[in-house]
This record gives C-alpha cells, structure tokens and sequence, in this order.
C-alpha cells in the first residue's frame, strides 16, 4: 500500500508539472505572437529580435534573446571614453550644438532623454580632457564639450519655461517661491523671498529684527551709488566710440562701404 501511494503521488506530479509546462508554453506563444503577429509561431522560449539594420558595423545582432528582455545590451565603463574609432585623431567631426527654438518643438519625454544623452556625452569629454592633461597632450576637437554645454544650457531654459508657464497658468506667481520687491538698509531694491514660520510675524523676534527700510541718511549715499553707476556706463560708451574711430582709421574701405551700403538702404 505504501509503495502504490507513493507511486499514485508521483504519478499526479509529474502530471502537474506537464500541465504547468503546457501553460507557461501557451502564454509564451501568446506573447511572442503579440510581439511580431507576422512571425510564424515557434516552440520554446526564445526567438530573434531585428532592432539594428543588417549591415551596422561594429555591432553583433540581437539573436536569441528571451522573450522578457527587450533592452539593448548595457555597457560598462568604456561609455566613459571616447569611440576607438577616434582615438589618435586631431579632430573629431561634431554637429552644432542644441538651440532653445529646436527644443521647444520636443516633448517633455524626448527632453528627458536627450538630457541624459547630452550628460552621458559631457561625462566623457571631460574624462578625455582630464586624459589629455594627464598626458600633456592637446583634447581632440575641445569644442565638443562647449556645444554639449551650451546644449544643457538652453535644454535647461525651455524646461525652466515650461514651468513658469504653468505656475502662472495655476498659481499666477511669476516666481517659482513667492515673494515681495523690498528695499534693503543700505537703500537697495531686493526680492524677498517669503518663507514659512512656525509662529505668527508679530512675535517671531528673528523677522522683526529684519529692517525693509533705509534711514534718511542713507538717501546721500544713493545718489553717489548712481551717479557711480552712470560714470561706468558712460565711460563704457566712450570707450566703445573711440575703438570705433580707431576702426576706422585702420580699415577706411570698410567704413566707406557700410556708409554706401546705409545710403542705398534709406
């Protein structure tokens, strides 16, 4: 009796397990005819997947991969350097760099990406710059990293626009932390930004001993501050004209052909 028991138990695992087996088959089938309907159906749980074009050189295809992963290969440190391809060369042919009117076009999600686009490419500037120090060698093609710079740059302005936008749509707050045109001791217009307290202004000892006011005897000191300010401003001017008549003088033919050129445009 033992003995058939334990047979009988065996018997309806194995049975089980089959049954399971049939199961986890279908829905892979299922799965892999909602992945590619125009494939024919296979056995098994692995097929090929067609991402890159047959002839990318430099890269192996995608074959036999399970039917769960569907991600590129993941590399490791050498993203932090340079493609082989352009090692020991002087320049490296590079586009131009991202304007704010290219990137007001893209989605949120598609500025997402490139930003970590943009800081992966920054990342390995930098470490071949740091190389070509170490080495007291010139960088390839240092310009590079000025466009990705100015890339982020203007990426980081339109998600900046983005959000005022529509803080000024909800909110209608132009600042992003609320706050209030002050006049500071020494006379000047600051931006104060308000801040939360746990207790009420009136008996908050640390906000009253702020002053927002200038005293009378400051108002002397205010006119000196802008007369100096206008001084700057008109020595900066009267610089700009003398390196223009110096111009001049140097290179005549060019000013006689912009004053030719003002007289056919009036």
């Amino acid at each position: 009796m033992g003995r058939n028991a334990v047979c009988l138990r065996r018997k309806m695992a194995a049975a089980s397990l089959a049954s399971l087996c049939r199961k986890v088959s279908a829905v892979l089938k299922t799965s892999r005819s909602l992945i590619n309907p125009q494939a024919p159906a296979v056995t098994g749980y692995r097929f090929s997947l067609k991402l890159l074009a047959k002839n990318t050189p430099g890269v192996t295809s995608l074959h036999q991969h399970r039917i769960l992963h569907t991600t590129l290969s993941r590399k490791g440190l050498e993203e932090f350097f340079d493609d082989p391809k352009n090692w020991g060369e002087e320049k490296v042919k590079s586009g131009a760099s991202w304007t704010c009117q290219q990137l007001r076009n893209k989605s949120n999600v598609d500025l997402h990406k490139l930003w970590y686009v943009l800081l992966k490419e920054r990342n390995m500037l930098l470490t071949l710059e740091q190389e070509a120090k170490r080495q007291i060698l010139p960088m390839p093609s240092p310009e590079r990293l000025e466009k990705v710079i100015e890339s982020m740059d203007a990426l980081d302005k339109v998600v900046q626009e983005r959000e005022d936008a529509l803080r000024l749509l909800q909110t209608g707050q132009e600042k992003a932390r609320p706050g209030a045109w002050r006049k500071d001791i020494f006379g000047r217009i600051i931006w104060h930004k308000f801040k939360q307290w746990p207790i009420p202004w009136y008996l908050n000892k640390r906000y009253n001993r702020k002053r927002f006011f200038a005293m009378p005897y400051v108002e002397r000191f205010e006119r000196l501050r802008y007369e100096k300010q206008a001084r700057i401003q008109a020595r900066k001017k009267n610089l700009e004209k003398k390196k223009a008549k110096l111009l001049q003088e140097k290179f005549p033919h060019l000013s006689e052909a912009k004053k030719s050129s003002v007289v056919s445009d009036v």
